[in-house]
């Protein structure tokens, strides 16, 4: 019952604080974090009144399966974007971007980080310094995707920028397994290229397997029906299986194995729409069912930021230079990378922007990090730099997308109607009857 009541509250505060986000002209993004934050533990959840915001980190813990379940989704639409034409346009160009900015990324925190270590070694340990500075690579799909389809972001920078967000989640996680078993061979003295190489090769290589395996799946099952809301069922399913597959873990010979689960859920999706000939029509209508999940995932994110690390000037002084210095490496590495694949100049000043964003892929390499000497700090600091860029990052992609021309001024797009000028011709008889 208890449990109820909250994610009702959770939807209800939500949806309520967009209303005040769009007086403001912010990204209902936002609107949801900010009441995550209000109902957290640090705000009214501090009242202790059961069922009024969540009164422990515990109890937003115990929703963590919503969490999972909104990645999922999430990884699945954006593995939809991955059709073979748009891939033949601009596949070689995002492949480029999206690791070279990554790499850049990490580089420069790895530097700044490096600097204020040998300015003062108490402060931050060589491991956590590498670490911090691969997990900078990390970039949130979640809040860029919600922005675009709050917006109808539409353009070439918009269809550019979802595949590099993709991209990036792989490119990150091979940076932070290598980061972290590099680390632990500093703190320990042992070397192991298993943990550094093998492993983190062999979840890509099985993330992909298996979400190719089951996107193909899904396509022959949803030949059975031609019901649509059967079809919309068997999908909502598939995807709920693909998660919970991905969670699966096992080790064999010394080696442990394991799936991301956000590689999963893209290559699902990335082979379903490239062999199912009605995926379009299909993912309109998932979108649809996904959109209370969404909110949820963003309330709940808010709920789970620890208000008490502001008042540790350590985590404060290391946040504010990781801060600093991965915004000077996502919009350098961007524009660079852009620059050598020749894109054009609108992309290359307003593609680094985009990728500022960053929440729970970070915070899941944040996690495995307490393993590390001062891990605990690394988890602060991360925990921080997701407050500020959850908080300020979803405005600022909808200022670099209006700034593309991707994004219609403030009150010329209608919440039903695509930003797609061609698009829009469909929705013509629709306007006038609601005006």
């Amino acid at each position: 019952m208890l449990i109820l009541i909250q994610i009702s509250i959770c939807l209800i505060g939500g949806l309520m604080m967009s209303r005040i986000a769009k007086l403001l002209n912010l990204p209902a993004v936002t609107a949801y974090l900010v009441a995550g934050l209000l109902l957290g533990p640090f705000c009214i959840g501090a009242l202790g009144i059961s069922g009024v915001g969540f009164n422990t980190l515990g109890e937003v813990e115990s929703l963590d399966l919503i969490s999972q379940a909104a990645l999922g989704f999430i990884a699945f639409t954006i593995g939809n974007e991955f059709r073979l034409a748009q891939l033949k346009q601009m596949g070689a160009k995002a492949i480029v971007i999206g690791i070279l900015q990554a790499v850049i990324t990490t580089m420069i925190v790895d530097i700044a980080l490096l600097i204020l270590h040998f300015i003062n070694p108490a402060l931050i340990s060589v491991s956590s310094a590498i670490t911090l500075g691969a997990i900078a690579a990390a970039t949130a799909p979640a809040a860029t995707l919600m922005v675009v389809r709050q917006y109808k972001a539409d353009g070439p920078m918009t269809k550019l920028l979802l595949l590099v967000v993709a991209i990036d989640d792989a490119v990150g996680l091979v940076l932070f397994s290598a980061s972290f078993g590099i680390a632990r061979v500093i703190e320990s003295g042992e070397i192991s290229l298993v943990t550094i190489i093998v492993e983190p090769i062999i979840e890509i290589i099985l993330s992909i397997l298996l979400g190719s395996v089951v996107g193909l799946g899904l396509f022959g099952i949803e030949k059975f029906f031609h019901s649509r809301s059967k079809r919309l069922s068997i999908s909502i399913a598939f995807v709920f299986l693909t998660i919970g597959l991905s969670m699966i873990e096992f080790e064999l010979g010394g080696i442990h194995f394991g799936f991301s689960l956000l590689l999963v859920c893209m290559m699902c999706g990335t082979v379903f729409c490239n062999v199912c000939d009605f995926s379009e029509e299909l993912m309109g209508r998932i979108d649809g069912w996904t959109a209370p999940l969404f909110v949820l995932f963003f309330v709940l994110s808010g709920a789970e930021l620890d208000l008490e690390i502001l008042s540790n000037p350590l985590v404060l002084l290391i946040g504010a230079v990781y801060i600093v210095f991965r915004s000077l490496g996502k919009y350098f590495g961007a524009y660079s990378s852009c620059a050598m694949t020749k894109c054009s100049k609108t992309i290359r000043n307003n593609l680094g922007i985009t990728l500022l964003p960053q929440a729970g892929v970070a915070l899941g390499m944040a996690l495995t990090v307490q393993q590390l000497t001062d891990g605990h700090t690394v988890r602060n600091v991360v925990l921080f730099s997701v407050l500020v860029y959850e908080l300020v990052g979803p405005a600022l992609t909808k200022r670099a997308l209006i700034s593309a021309g991707e994004i219609s001024p403030e009150g010329k797009t209608s919440a039903r109607t695509p930003n797609n000028p061609v698009l829009k011709i469909f929705h013509i008889g629709e306007t006038k009857k609601e005006g």
